[in-house]
């Protein structure tokens, strides 16, 4: 298996600096948006843009944390069921322009998996999809991020890895794993 370095700790620092540069030209003083990240994975994006915003616009920033579980479409055919995360969302999301925060979007069905569990909570003013590696041409959906800190070119038979310092990294970097045995 070979793999190759996509965004080390400083580019992903400037990457996730320009995401909360392009949020605030879209939602001026977030006083009435909000970020919801998806579990398991687009908790730590949505910690690290909602700490950078808050440093920006010096205000609050409201967060949230979404679990899809049981809104995915291979929930049941699963060989062994996936783990349920929590869902914590401790403000109204109706009438709300949410962003929807993960660290990878693939073929689109997490996505698709958050706005129906979303809506179960309320209808927002408006959704948006930011991620850190949007994988082109892999999408079984036509669902396309709003903001993108990275697109990067794969295969199916590729892998994209995002490490992070809180799930005991050394530092925090982003990889492409090539499999060589398909």
């Amino acid at each position: 298996m070979q793999k190759k370095l996509i965004l080390d700790q400083d580019l992903l620092d400037i990457t996730i600096s320009r995401l909360c540069y392009q949020l605030i030209e879209n939602h001026d003083d977030f006083s009435n948006s909000a970020i919801i990240g998806l579990q398991p994975r687009g908790k730590f994006v949505a910690d690290r843009i909602k700490s950078r915003l808050e440093t920006l616009v010096k205000d609050k920033v409201s967060i949230g944390y979404l679990d899809t579980t049981f809104h995915r479409d291979d929930f049941r055919i699963r060989d062994t069921p996936k783990k349920a995360n929590e869902t914590t969302i401790p403000f109204f999301i109706e009438g709300k322009k949410i962003v929807l925060v993960d660290d990878v979007l693939y073929t689109g069905r997490s996505v698709r998996a958050a706005l129906d569990a979303m809506i179960s909570l309320g209808r927002p003013k408006s959704v948006e999809l930011l991620v850190l590696i949007d994988r082109k041409y892999t999408r079984d959906l036509p669902i396309q991020p709003n903001y993108i800190g990275k697109s990067v070119n794969t295969m199916k038979s590729q892998r994209v890895m995002v490490e992070w310092r809180e799930q005991d990294r050394k530092k925090d970097s982003i990889w492409l794993f090539n499999n060589l045995d398909t």
